[in-house]
């Protein structure tokens, strides 16, 4: 039977670019593999491991003494600012204690007073650092609680903590578990006004929380947040990817897994979207690039224009940190219009939905003649 003509095509093709026979080969011998030199360094460079044991090492113990320090600022700072305090609690997925940041106002309201937020670090293996501190307080004097997790896989807590990360996975999880501790233990919080916000890949951790069947979430935003695994890696090459491969949940490249990459990439969980959403993304983002961060915004002006509030920022000072620019000498925030603009937008954003000013403990006062 002759071969579609394609693969007929193909097969000369094959034929052609193969080396001649020799005589002995031509009777009947067989042909010899044809063997390519590879560069060794070359190849190590680009092989991932999909081994746990090979996930890459950090210095656990400057680490520790990286996140004491910081604990210790967030207590020197926020005394006379703030009620500040560091908690833990269980994950819902039941195997860690996930230690927390709380920031709240030292005047509290009474019960179902004060709206929350959770805020979510970004970083793979990064963690809550001092650089929170001004836009926490800002987010106190409006009159929010603000939980920070250090969830599986943040710095400073040992190797064995270090290592537990799972991307898109029980980290979702942890994070998710800061609105029931919230819920059980400050009876000033009001259940029905609490948001989750997160930057990069905190950004993509608010995301996949809201992004569920159900969520107890009522607002979230994520700024130029992670938006799509099977891309990313594709694009940021072997020494990125090794922090993925290795993960036991995931398992290997995209290529080994793909149906948990897909799972845990946003873009394909638009349809899920039941709550107000905020995106601020940067043309000029060399971290979680444009061409990552758009395909998100193009998919919810298409499929959620009701509740998603979308902006693109034209080449904003700082690139991926544009909101997040601080004064090394001060630590206070370093604002350009553009940091300033997303800021003002996301406060809006929150105010419309959460009303942290709404003191809801108090008994409602009607106008007089009023129904």
């Amino acid at each position: 039977m002759i071969p579609p003509r394609p693969a007929l095509l193909t097969a000369m093709i094959a034929l052609a670019l193969l080396p001649p026979l020799s005589a002995a080969q031509a009777q009947g011998g067989n042909r010899p593999r044809q063997l390519i030199p590879v560069d060794p360094a070359r190849a190590a460079e680009l092989y991932v491991s999909n081994r746990p044991e090979d996930h890459p090492l950090a210095d656990y113990a400057r680490d520790i003494a990286d996140k004491a320090r910081t604990d210790s600022l967030f207590e020197a700072r926020s005394r006379g600012v703030m009620d500040f305090r560091k908690v833990s609690y269980k994950s819902s997925v039941g195997d860690l204690d996930i230690p927390a940041y709380l920031w709240q106002p030292h005047k509290k309201r009474g019960p179902r007073g004060h709206a929350a937020m959770v805020w979510v670090h970004g970083g793979v293996h990064g963690d809550v650092d001092i650089g929170f501190f001004p836009f926490v307080r800002e987010a106190v004097e409006r009159g929010y609680v603000v939980i920070a997790p250090d969830f599986r896989g943040s710095t400073g807590y040992g190797q064995a903590f270090h290592n537990a990360i799972d991307y898109g996975g029980y980290e979702v999880d942890d994070v998710t578990s800061a609105y029931d501790w919230l819920v059980k233990n400050l009876p000033q919080v009001d259940p029905e006004r609490i948001g989750i916000m997160g930057w990069s890949h905190g950004g993509y951790i608010a995301l996949l929380a809201v992004l569920r069947d159900s969520t107890p979430f009522k607002a979230a935003a994520a700024i130029v947040p992670v938006t799509n695994l099977i891309f990313r890696l594709s694009l940021k090459g072997p020494e990125y990817q090794r922090y993925f491969a290795t993960e036991p949940r995931l398992g290997g490249l995209p290529y080994e897994n793909p149906d948990t990459y897909i799972a845990r990439s946003p873009l394909y969980l638009v349809p899920k979207l039941r709550i107000p959403l905020l995106v601020h993304v940067a043309t000029n983002d060399e971290d979680v690039n444009f061409v990552e961060d758009q395909q998100l915004v193009w998919a919810l002006r298409a499929e959620k224009p009701d509740l998603a509030e979308t902006k693109i920022y034209q080449d904003p000072p700082g690139g991926h940190s544009f909101t997040w620019r601080l004064n090394p000498r001060t630590l206070e925030r370093d604002d350009t219009p553009e940091s300033r603009d997303s800021w003002n937008r996301t406060w809006a954003f929150f105010e419309w939905v959460l009303r942290p000013y709404q003191d809801r403990s108090q008994p409602e006062i009607k106008p007089p003649g009023g129904p």
